[in-house]
């Protein structure tokens, strides 16, 4: 997309993008954004991004990935634009006014065009599979077709690892046998973070039906719409090609292949399979051109550009298909960009300037990236003795043959392997379990000048650095960049898993490992390649930016690195997610412009022991007498037998609706507007687009409205670690009793008067989302069956004693952990960041002669040791105590709290739901409860310090802090 003009649009674009992000900051906090958007969208996005949700999930978008998410949705759904030229002058005519009018009226810019600048590792695709949700639902579920949505989808990759790598998130993994697994697919996996369970089955079914690949494109018939994924290659009706892309009038023997579809005298050359494909090459634009309505993907879409040969400005094959694709389809052509490097570059030394492609619509930059610790944090590998020594880079050449490498390029294969084996080493002693098995293996990448030379690196490092041949894959290809399908179905399975295997632990490539290859163990790049396109050099780095430690327990380790290193300027205290890239003599100009950015850190010295790499990250097992101090948390397994006391609690205890009057409710769903009330909806279409906001559904008719609301009452998402979320059955009794205590309370009691929700269809004012009138709904109700829930006899219950040495090692940072006796582990972690009332009250509990054991429940490894409380908003949620401490009588569980949080709603309904939970603990027999009477204590820091400077032990403190039914009740502090 190289810009012809004299002034280009340089960072005009960039400035484009924040203009956009400012206002969309604005209306979505004023509730502008959610009130113009359309049913579809406000419930997809309150299901992304709303906290009732957010909270729940282990797995979210983060801010980059949010921020793209909604400044398309913005500027196409809310703005509406018909070409670029539209979007400008609907955001800023000051800015309009930089650019050059005459560009932005070509062709190629007269449709609805958006593009998302996004550092490499941070998510594009699932970016990408949001955006197509918002568009098949909202297309499907238009009323009046508006050209703004479309059911039909051209992903387009730049290569075959990015090709794979969108079969894998369409369509899962492929396994042994050949099958994809769906199950595996990005849309099952994560399928909380992108589908609201009422459209899942929908959106399903469309993409195992619709997804075609590349060669299948206008042959394979599907149902509602259509998913092609191919590459780029495709569109340009060429063969895959890495270095280069030449155009007919460049290129001979490509007009030769044009003329000449099937090459004589080759084997297959007249078979008839071999003349139809080659017949019909170059139908697929056809096909795609004839669709009413398309919206375009492009996957590193940096591959789009323009060329200029003696003055004139051609169009790639690759731009030229999409225009011809993009023809009479006006507005109903949407194409949507994605790039880590979203331009070209005009002139050469001082007079290299970047030109941004002009709909750049977000900006989520490296430097964003690596500052908010979603990608890898960059050091440059200094070597004294490449500082010192002229040695050359190249490798060794009798006139244009290859044969062998310098010592410069020894140098640096030599100094990547080192580093590599020091990580390799102890990562591994870090992460491994009891069986030696651990998933940390760090890997090194190569990046060779050409396929001649990546031989000589395979030999050097197998025949002279000693590692076999199975610990080095070389990924080779023939002069147009192609590998052997069969090749390639072996090199693609060993590739795309080294992230789970010891071996291969060098990678060699010349280019073909630019994009898409997307593992996360990659921790050292040897870039023998000497170009200095900034392309490509920041697409090498891109190779190795995806995070390898995304544990919870080692975020605060890697936020003290980025300290560190990008702004204190010193050296890191850890090799965690630190990217080492070895320095080559050709990149230190593109080295020092990202030092002077603030992205990248500098290292001269080899870190000499294990603190140096991991730094005071440690893995702590149990203490050999661990006995002594063993607890256990008792869960309760109710008897099919046991039934709960009262069947049904009484309407009386239910809270009716007092901020609207009913008559005002029902013309609401009757007027006119840009919300989702509006006056051509009939029961049998439009309704099917409300949201219900608990739980975002399509509801048809009342009894259906009825029957969700049963389903997200009695089956709710709970968090339960940070790594992963169940369904928690939240009610296993009659539903049909639930069903009818939900209608009484809407026919008699939610609105202080009598209800009929059939009589005129009355029952759609339930819908109407910005009332909260289902949010009341669902609150009420699952705070009545939480109480039901607490009324199960236990007497005669079966318990399961989960005592917490079955977790045998944690891991924590040395420096922010204690040596203690009293406990079954060898150490006991608290914060770094405000953990001083933890750490005091550990040491108190540990030099305490009254307290018999105690331990620190990590949220992260104690999965079983939570409650359940209805959080302020009405969602079921979990709770994990800070504490659980033995005294000869008693067990305590004890949460501690800055005095600022000790009124916290939140915190007020957790006592609530202790004090229910233990009070039927005490229930138990003497046995199940660890022969003591279980309580719960809530230590303020202005308690805690005001009673210990006061001479008063753990157990006053504790017994001052216990919480009863009457305190939590009445005011408690």
């Amino acid at each position: 997309m190289s810009i012809s003009l004299n002034t280009g649009t340089r960072e005009i674009p960039l400035k484009f993008a924040r203009e956009i992000t400012g206002i969309v900051h604005r209306v979505w906090d004023s509730g502008e954004f959610l009130a113009k958007a359309t049913p579809i969208t406000q419930d997809l996005l309150r299901f992304w991004f709303s906290d009732a949700f957010t909270e729940t999930r282990h797995v979210n978008f983060h801010d980059g990935q949010r921020q793209a998410i909604l400044n398309t949705i913005y500027a196409h759904e809310i703005l509406r634009p018909e070409s670029v030229f539209d979007l400008y002058s609907m955001i800023s005519n000051e800015i309009l006014a930089e650019m050059d009018l005459s560009y932005l009226r070509k062709d190629k810019f007269s449709h609805p065009k958006y593009c998302m600048k996004m550092a490499t590792g941070t998510g594009k695709t699932w970016v990408m599979n949001a955006l197509l949700i918002w568009q098949y639902l909202n297309a499907r579920h238009e009323e009046k077709p508006s050209g703004c949505y479309s059911t039909n989808f051209l992903l387009v990759a730049p290569g075959l690892i990015v090709y794979e790598r969108l079969l894998d998130a369409y369509l899962g993994k492929q396994r042994e046998d050949g099958i994809r697994d769906f199950e595996a697919s990005d849309f099952k996996q994560y399928e909380k973070l992108f589908i609201p369970p009422a459209y899942r089955d929908e959106v399903y079914g469309f993409i195992q039906t619709c997804v075609v690949r590349k060669e299948e494109i206008g042959r394979k018939v599907t149902g509602s719409g259509l998913i092609a994924i191919t590459n780029w290659h495709l569109l340009a009706g060429e063969e895959e090609e890495v270095d280069s892309n030449p155009s007919p009038l460049e290129d001979p023997s490509v007009a030769v292949k044009e003329i000449f579809p099937v090459t004589p005298g080759t084997s297959a050359g007249h078979d008839l399979n071999t003349l139809d494909n080659k017949y019909l090459s170059g139908g697929e634009i056809e096909y795609l051109a004839k669709l009413e309505s398309i919206v375009v993907f492009n996957d590193e879409a940096h591959h789009i550009h323009e060329t200029k040969r003696a003055g004139i400005v051609s169009e790639v094959e690759w731009q030229k298909s999409l225009n011809k694709i993009s023809e009479n389809k006006g507005k109903k052509f949407i194409q949507i960009d994605f790039s880590a490097t979203p331009y070209d570059v005009a002139g050469s030394g001082q007079r290299r300037t970047k030109h941004y492609f002009p709909h750049i619509v977000v900006d989520f930059d490296l430097r964003n990236a690596i500052h908010g610790g979603l990608v890898k944090t960059i050091t440059l590998d200094r070597r004294k003795e490449i500082a010192t020594m002229e040695l050359d880079f190249r490798a060794m050449r009798d006139g244009n043959k290859v044969i062998g490498l310098s010592e410069g390029q020894k140098l640096m294969l030599r100094a990547g392997l080192t580093k590599l084996k020091i990580l390799e080493k102890e990562f591994t002693d870090l992460t491994q379990d009891k069986n030696g098995i651990t998933d940390k293996h760090p890997k090194m990448l190569v990046i060779c000048e050409d396929t001649a030379v990546s031989p000589y690196v395979t030999g050097f490092l197998t025949q002279a650095e000693g590692l076999g041949e199975e610990d080095v894959v070389q990924i080779d290809s023939d002069k147009k960049g192609s590998i052997p399908a069969k090749e390639w179905d072996t090199i693609k399975q060993r590739l795309f898993n080294v992230d789970k295997h010891e071996k291969p632990k060098v990678i060699v490539s010349v280019l073909m490992l630019r994009e898409g290859f997307d593992v996360n163990n990659i921790c050292v790049i040897v870039p023998l390649r000497s170009t200095q396109a900034p392309i490509l050099l920041e697409q090498i780095l891109g190779r190795g930016l995806r995070l390898m430690w995304r544990e919870p327990e080692f975020q605060d380790a890697k936020e003290e690195n980025r300290t560190r290193l990008l702004k204190r300027k010193e050296a890191p205290s850890n090799y965690l997610d630190i990217l080492s890239i070895v320095e080559h003599p050709a990149f230190i100009e593109f080295y020092d412009d990202l030092i002077k950015e603030g992205l990248v850190g500098e290292i001269t010295e080899l870190p000499r022991d294990r603190e140096g790499i991991l730094g005071d990250i440690i893995k702590v097992g149990l203490k050999q007498n661990y006995k002594d101090y063993d607890l256990y948390w008792p869960v309760i397994i109710q008897e099919r037998e046991e039934f709960l006391k009262d069947v049904m609690p009484s309407l009386d205890n239910l809270k009716i609706m007092q901020w609207y009057n009913l008559d005002q409710l029902k013309l609401m769903v009757c007027e006119k507007g840009e919300t989702f009330y509006s006056e051509e909806m009939t029961v049998k279409t439009r309704f099917g687009d409300y949201k219900v906001t608990a739980e975002l559904f399509t509801a048809k008719s009342y009894n259906e409205f009825l029957s969700k609301l049963v389903k997200i009452i009695t089956s709710t998402v709970v968090k339960i670690t940070q790594r992963r979320t169940k369904d928690y059955p939240a009610m296993q009794i009659n539903q049909a009793s639930l069903v009818q205590l939900i209608d009484d309370f809407v026919r008699h009691n939610l609105f202080n008067q009598e209800f009929n929700p059939l009589e005129d269809n009355n029952w759609r004012v339930l819908l109407l989302s910005q009332t909260g009138i289902t949010e009341h709904i669902i609150k009420e109700l699952s705070k009545v069956l939480y109480e039901m829930q607490n009324t199960v006899d236990v007497q005669d219950a079966i318990v399961i004693k989960q005592y917490f040495s079955q977790v045998e090692q944690l891991k924590m940072r040395e420096n922010f952990s204690l040596d203690m006796v009293k406990t079954i582990y060898e150490r006991l972690p608290y914060p770094s960041n405000k953990g001083a009332l933890e750490k005091n009250f550990m040491l108190a509990c540990d030099h305490d002669g009254a307290v018999k054991a105690f331990l620190k429940i990590s949220e992260m490894y104690h999965d079983f040791a939570h409650l359940n409380y209805i959080r302020s908003d009405g969602i079921l949620s979990s709770y994990y105590p800070d504490f659980i401490i033995k005294t000869p009588k008693h067990i305590y569980l004890v949460e501690t709290k800055a005095q600022k949080d000790i009124k916290d709603e939140n915190v007020l309904l957790k006592k609530q739901s202790a004090l229910d939970w233990l009070k039927k603990i005490n229930e138990l027999k003497p046995d199940d409860r660890d022969d003591g009477n279980w309580s719960y204590a809530l230590v303020g820091e202005n308690t805690f310090y005001s009673m210990q400077s006061k001479g008063a032990s753990v157990g006053e403190i504790l017994e001052y802090s216990k919480l009863t039914k009457q305190r939590v009740e009445g005011t408690l502090f």
